[in-house]
C-alpha cells in the first residue's frame, strides 16, 4: 500500500476509510456537548457544588495535558496507534457510564466527579497524542486541509445543534442519565475506528531503538524548538490561547451580563451565532487557503481569532447595538479559530516526519494546553484589578500580537501542502518534505 503522503488529492467523500473515520467523530463531537453540560449540571444540582469546586471540574478536564509530553513520546514507540485510539474510546465510554450507574445507586460524589474528568481528560490525550500518525495514514497528503476543515466543521456544527439538543435530553432524563448518550457515542467511535483500516509501520525494536521516555520526551521538544515552523507554530498558538482564555468564556458572559446589561437569552444568541461562524471557518477554509495560501491564511487567522474581542470590549449604545457587538465579536471569533486551526493542523502534519509525529502533538499539547489555565488565572487577576473592559481589551491585542511570531518565520511564505523533492527544513528527516513556498 502506498503511503498517503505519495498519493495525489482524492475526493474524500468517495473514500469510505476517511468517512467512517468522520461519522465517528462528528457522533462523539455531539456526545461531548451533552457532557459539557450535565457534567458541572451534577455537581451544581445534586452536589450543591461551590464556584470554586466546578472550576477545579474544568481545570481537571485539561490538567492530563500537562504530562502529554511523556504520554507522546510512550506512543511513538506503540506499533498499533488505532488500537490506541479504540481504548481510549472505550475508556471514556467506561469511566462515564459509572456516572449513571452510580446516580441510580444513590451513590454520586464530587470525588467520583473528579475522576471522571481527570480519567476523560487522560484518554482524550491518549486519542489526540495516537491521532496524528494514524491521520497522515488514512488522508492523502494533498487533502489534509480539505480533512480538517470537515473535522472541524462537524465540530463547529455540534457547538450549533448540541446545545439545542443537550439541554432538553438532560431536562427530559436528569443530567447523570443524559451522560450514557455520549458514553454510547464513544462506544460508535470505537467500533467505526476498528473498522478503518490504515497502514502502520512496525515499531522500533531492540534497546538501542528504545531510549529513556524522558530522553525521548526531550526529542519531542527539541524537534519543535529546531524547527522554523513548528517554533513559530507553538509559538503563535500558545500565546493566542492564552490571551483568549485571559478573556475567556466565563468573563466575556459576565461582562455581556454586568456591564452590557444583555440577558441570558441574548447572550446564548450571541454564543449560538458565534458557533454559526466557526461552523462558516470551517467550510470555507479550503477555499481560502487555496486562494491566499495556507501561511497567509494561518497569519490572518492568528489576527482574526483574538482580535474581535475588542468589539465586545468596547460596545456601548442601544440594546441592539450591545447585543450586535458581542454577536460579531463571537462570529468573526469563530471564523478565525477555524482558518487558523485548520491550515495550522494540516501543516504540522505535513512537515512531521512519522517517527516524531506522537511525541511532538504530546510536547505541543503541553504547552499549547498548558497556556489555558494559566491564561484564565491572570484574566481573573487582570479583571479584579483594573476590571473587565481593560482585560478583554488586552487579551485582544495581546492575541493579535501572536503574528510576531509567524511574520519572520517561513509559514506566510508557504503556498500549499504539495511536496517537492528537497528535504524539510529542520533537515532531521528524509521523509518529510518541505512545504511548497509562495
Amino acid at each position: 500500500m502506498s503511503s498517503p503522503e505519495q498519493t495525489a488529492a482524492i475526493s474524500l467523500w468517495r473514500d469510505r476509510r476517511f468517512c467512517r473515520f468522520w461519522a465517528g467523530q462528528s457522533v462523539s463531537q455531539f456526545g461531548d456537548r451533552i457532557t459539557e453540560l450535565a457534567l458541572p449540571l451534577i455537581a451544581v444540582s445534586a452536589l450543591n457544588a461551590s464556584a470554586n469546586q466546578v472550576a477545579w471540574l474544568t481545570a481537571l478536564i485539561w490538567a492530563p495535558n500537562l504530562l502529554a509530553i511523556f504520554l507522546g513520546a510512550w506512543v511513538d514507540h506503540q506499533a498499533h496507534k488505532r488500537r490506541l485510539m479504540i481504548l481510549a474510546d472505550l475508556v471514556r465510554a467506561a469511566v462515564l457510564l459509572s456516572l449513571p450507574a452510580a446516580y441510580l445507586l444513590g451513590a454520586v460524589t464530587l470525588g467520583q466527579l473528579y475522576a471522571v474528568a481527570l480519567l476523560t481528560g487522560a484518554a482524550g490525550v491518549l486519542f489526540n497524542t495516537a491521532y496524528p500518525p494514524f491521520f497522515v495514514r488514512l488522508v492523502p497528503r494533498a487533502s489534509y486541509v480539505d480533512a480538517n476543515s470537515k473535522l472541524s466543521a462537524s465540530r463547529s456544527a455540534s457547538y450549533v445543534v448540541g446545545p439545542a439538543i443537550g439541554g432538553p435530553l438532560v431536562q427530559a432524563l436528569t443530567a447523570p442519565v443524559a451522560i450514557v448518550v455520549d458514553a454510547l457515542t464513544f462506544l460508535v467511535s470505537a467500533v467505526l475506528v476498528s473498522r478503518v483500516s490504515v497502514d502502520e509501520p512496525p515499531a522500533a525494536s531492540g534497546a538501542a531503538a528504545a531510549p529513556s521516555l524522558l530522553r525521548r520526551a526531550k526529542e519531542g521538544l527539541t524537534f519543535i524548538v529546531r524547527h522554523p515552523v513548528l517554533r513559530a507554530g507553538l509559538g503563535c498558538a500558545a500565546t493566542v490561547n492564552f490571551f483568549t482564555f485571559v478573556a475567556g468564556s466565563g468573563l466575556i458572559v459576565l461582562f455581556a451580563s454586568r456591564s452590557l446589561g444583555l440577558s441570558a437569552g441574548v447572550i446564548g444568541i450571541a454564543f449560538g451565532i458565534g458557533a454559526t461562524g466557526s461552523l462558516l471557518g470551517a467550510v470555507f477554509a479550503p477555499k481560502i487557503s487555496r486562494r491566499l495560501g495556507v501561511g497567509r491564511s494561518i497569519v490572518v487567522g492568528a489576527v482574526l481569532f483574538p482580535a474581535p474581542i475588542a468589539i465586545a470590549a468596547a460596545a456601548d449604545g442601544p440594546l441592539w447595538l450591545r447585543a450586535g457587538a458581542l454577536a460579531a465579536a463571537e462570529f468573526f471569533s469563530g471564523f478565525g479559530v477555524m482558518l487558523f486551526d485548520v491550515n495550522l493542523n494540516s501543516l504540522q502534519a505535513a512537515v512531521i516526519p512519522d517517527g516524531m509525529r506522537s511525541r511532538v502533538a504530546g510536547a505541543y499539547s503541553t504547552i499549547n494546553y498548558g497556556m489555558r489555565p494559566v491564561g484564565a488565572v491572570v484574566g481573573g487577576l487582570l479583571a479584579t484589578l483594573i476590571g473587565l473592559r481593560p482585560t478583554l481589551l488586552i487579551a485582544a491585542v495581546g492575541g493579535a500580537l501572536s503574528l510576531l511570531w509567524l511574520l519572520p518565520s517561513p509559514i506566510p511564505r508557504i503556498r500549499s501542502l504539495a511536496p517537492n523533492n528537497t528535504a524539510d527544513t529542520a533537515g532531521d528527516s528524509d521523509d518529510d518534505q518541505r512545504p511548497v513556498p509562495c
